[in-house]
């Protein structure tokens, strides 16, 4: 059941992205250590969104490989560098997002940008921002019981011990435009002549 807090942020995830397009990937509800898939389809109910069926955890590739054949199903279909990663963890969600970054090597690095004042992070692959292959993962880091909380005390302490290979003062390296979708504005009416003159000169009435 979602909480009451987020329920009207929810909904307007579930419109804005579309039906089917919110895929909810977990490493207890839709995994072998849920019999009977009984908390995968509590969750697909209460969130009115599909939870992932998957044998490996997050981050194996093989559940990699499930995510993509997911989205690779819909019409049309979503690759890779236009999904978004939202998860509260970061030895899975944010390090499954960068493992999902086409031709990233051994050598790549994550890197991870703290936002709105610490509440949370973006994950990218060491490369020419406008060059991204991958999802935009976030790292979000409230939640709302505790849960592992010497592991989630270790990964705040990863992040902060990060050295940032490119600084601010090198501007903004993230490139989060191709997860906006641009609307035209709409053009201005023309009006010529004598109408054109006496609309103005109603109008300034």
């Amino acid at each position: 059941m979602i909480v009451p807090q987020i329920q009207e942020a929810w909904d307007q995830c579930l419109e804005v992205f579309g039906k089917g397009n919110v895929l909810i990937v977990s490493n207890s509800a839709g995994t072998l250590a849920d019999p009977g898939a009984i908390q995968c389809e509590s969750v697909t109910y209460h969130t009115r969104a599909p939870v992932l069926r998957h044998r490996s955890l997050k981050p194996a590739y093989s559940c990699i490989n499930m995510i993509r054949r997911y989205f690779s199903s819909l019409t049309p279909p979503v690759q890779d560098e236009a999904l978004i990663v939202v998860g509260d963890r970061v030895f899975t969600d944010v390090v499954m997002a960068n493992r999902m970054r086409r031709g990233m090597g051994h050598s790549g690095m994550m890197k991870i940008t703290s936002t709105f004042k610490g509440q949370g992070g973006i994950a990218n692959k060491e490369s020419d921002p406008n060059q991204l292959d991958g999802p935009l993962a976030i790292w979000t880091t409230g939640v709302w019981e505790k849960e592992a909380t010497g592991i989630r005390c270790l990964e705040r302490s990863l992040v902060r011990s990060v050295r940032w290979s490119i600084g601010a003062e090198d501007g903004d390296w993230t490139n989060t435009g191709r997860f906006v979708r641009k609307f035209p504005e709409p053009e201005p009416s023309r009006r010529d002549g004598v109408m054109a003159r006496l609309f103005e000169k109603l109008k300034g009435t």
